[in-house]
């Protein structure tokens, strides 16, 4: 084996299993502003919902996993929205977590995110959703979700491999904020599809045939699990 190959892995694994030092409190606050610059305004959102959707359906994906579902397909669509199809009992527990998984994810994959960031575990965080995002690839079965996911999990590969200890925590606080934030606006938007008297067939919808709960008390608890998210991650971020 190479010389160079076996530095480089003892290496690689110190940074993985390492701390790094997180950024100054201005630096998180600049992140946290550039998050609310991207989530808040309604046509830069439009294009960035695409991440929140790629959690989203992932959300969906690995749950069924986890439940022993067999996962067959996931889809991303221009439009920001997504399908993730899988095999298994069409009711019943592992049903109704991966339904629920979806508007919960984005919120939770944050919260995660912020408990390794407030550990000083950044180099891992960018390394573990490279990962995800290259296992969920797999499963893609249409072009313009290859093309997100791919852009998505080359920035994070890039990041993590070529940038500074400084421009890698810059970006894991935004990535983090932006899923706090983030997932904060889906369930509203699905509130306000439904007063329409849209979005029928919706995770909530679909929960509330699965349970025998009214959709309300579902999108209540998307509610509940973003805006807890929110509060608790952003206290881990800022050193609260």
């Amino acid at each position: 084996m190479d010389s160079n190959t076996t530095t480089a892995l003892p290496d690689l694994w110190d940074r993985l299993s390492g701390t790094q030092s997180g950024p100054d409190l201005w630096v998180v606050l600049a992140t946290l502003a550039a998050a609310l610059a991207v989530v808040a305004p309604h046509p830069v959102w439009r294009v960035a919902r695409n991440a929140i959707t790629i959690a989203h359906e992932g959300g969906h994906g690995l749950i069924a996993l986890v439940t022993g579902r067999k996962l067959t397909a996931i889809r991303l669509h221009s439009d920001t929205s997504g399908l993730t199809v899988s095999r298994g009992k069409p009711y019943g527990l592992g049903m109704i977590l991966t339904a629920a998984a979806g508007y919960t994810a984005p919120s939770l994959l944050g919260l995660g995110g912020a408990a390794l960031l407030a550990a000083g575990r950044i180099t891992l965080l960018l390394w573990v959703a490279t990962a995800l995002l290259l296992a969920m690839l797999v499963m893609i079965r249409n072009a313009y979700g290859v093309l997100t996911v791919v852009l998505t999990g080359g920035t994070f590969l890039l990041v993590s491999w070529l940038a500074g200890p400084q421009v890698q925590a810059a970006f894991a606080y935004a990535v983090v904020w932006f899923l706090l934030l983030g997932g904060v606006r889906p369930p509203f938007e699905l509130q306000a599809k439904r007063r329409r008297g849209g979005a029928g067939d919706s995770d909530a919808d679909q929960l509330s045939r699965l349970t025998h709960v009214p959709a309300g008390l579902w999108l209540f608890l998307f509610h509940a699990v973003s805006l807890c998210s929110l509060i608790g991650g952003g206290q881990w971020l800022l050193r609260l």
